[in-house]
């Protein structure tokens, strides 16, 4: 296996084997963008943060341990649907290439990539992700699982502009784990028009969605009983005290999922159970919290079949395919540029 660091560009991928590629997303831009974005979203209220800095390498591991919990059914439930699908799907579209964006440990990929390659069709995968341990595990495992294709990482934000890997071939673009309800209205509209901008008439785009339903079921799978999901979220102050010399006290802020019904999302925030001032030395910030008030860390947003469609006709796509699962859970889309 030979994974090599390179800040050549996509040129110099191409000419290489097996190579990850950090791009513009490395430490330095990383912790600017932390700090700009803390500075904003902590200096008004309501506070927020965004819920990539969630991600850093602890996260990404705790992240994992949620995927396989009782309550978590996301990740179970799309890789069923990527199972049944798989051969559909690919065929539907013929990629040489799959590009996936936000691709954590791209676990489930796995599931398209034994496919394309039984197919017969499939010559590259490129993973992307902001966390450079997740690229580097995921690029790590799948070289051995798949010696015959050429692996890509990339350490970047998905929601940056740059030009997506294997320019020039066909290639399925998968955004899957409903990572798209992360993104508010605007933000998701904005973003599936930017992909479209950046993909050819043959290529396609696959989003996995998850579906409203219950909303104790929702709840439960945002507050799981063993206490994972507030430690995710809580390790985002801990990425605060680390890299920008703040002075949260986790023990001081509880973990709370509500469900939203006028926004159809569900919406993480950390609770301060006392009145508390906590200081962002490097920012020269004072955050101050009353008892009671939150810091909303994450939103997710829950579509139906309409809307969820009518986001991608929007964004300059027309679906070709749409697979869930028998409880109408979750369901992963296909469409293609219009």
């Amino acid at each position: 296996m030979r994974i090599t660091d390179s800040t050549e560009g996509l040129a110099g991928v191409e000419a290489e084997r097996r190579i990850l590629v950090r791009g513009g997303f490395g430490p330095r831009a990383w912790r600017r963008d932390l700090a700009v974005d803390v500075r904003e979203g902590l200096g008004q209220r309501p506070f927020t943060l965004p819920p990539k800095y969630l991600y850093d390498a602890r996260g990404s591991r705790l992240f994992e341990d949620i995927t396989r919990l009782p309550e978590y059914y996301p990740t179970r439930t799309e890789r069923a649907i990527l199972r049944r699908a798989a051969s559909g799907l690919l065929s539907s579209i013929e990629p040489s290439a799959l590009v996936e964006l936000g691709a954590g440990s791209a676990g489930k990929t796995e599931v398209l990539l034994s496919e394309g390659v039984r197919q017969g069709v499939l010559r590259g995968y490129a993973a992307l992700d902001v966390s450079p341990a997740a690229v580097r595990g995921a690029v790590g495992r799948l070289t051995d699982l798949y010696p015959t294709l050429k692996l890509i990482g990339l350490v970047d934000d998905f929601e940056s502009d740059g030009a997506l890997p294997f320019d020039g071939k066909r290639r399925l673009v998968l955004f899957l784990g409903s990572t798209i309800g992360n993104l508010s209205p605007p933000d998701a509209l904005g973003f599936v028009r930017s992909i479209r901008q950046r993909l050819g008439p043959a290529d396609g785009f696959l989003v996995g969605f998850d579906l409203v339903k219950d909303p104790s079921r929702l709840v439960a799978a945002y507050d799981d009983a063993q206490g994972v999901t507030a430690a995710f979220n809580k390790n985002v102050l801990r990425v605060l005290n680390a890299h920008l010399d703040a002075d949260f006290d986790t023990e001081r802020f509880e973990h709370r999922a509500l469900w939203n019904e006028s926004a159809a999302r569900i919406e993480m925030h950390l609770v301060a159970q006392t009145n508390q001032v906590m200081r962002i030395r490097s920012l020269e910030m004072r955050v101050e919290l009353t008892r009671g008030e939150s810091i909303r860390t994450e939103l997710s947003h829950k579509y139906t079949r309409s809307t969820a469609t009518g986001l991608l006709e929007r964004g300059g796509f027309g679906v070709v395919r749409w697979d869930t699962d028998p409880e109408n859970l979750f369901a992963v889309a296909l469409a293609r540029p219009v």
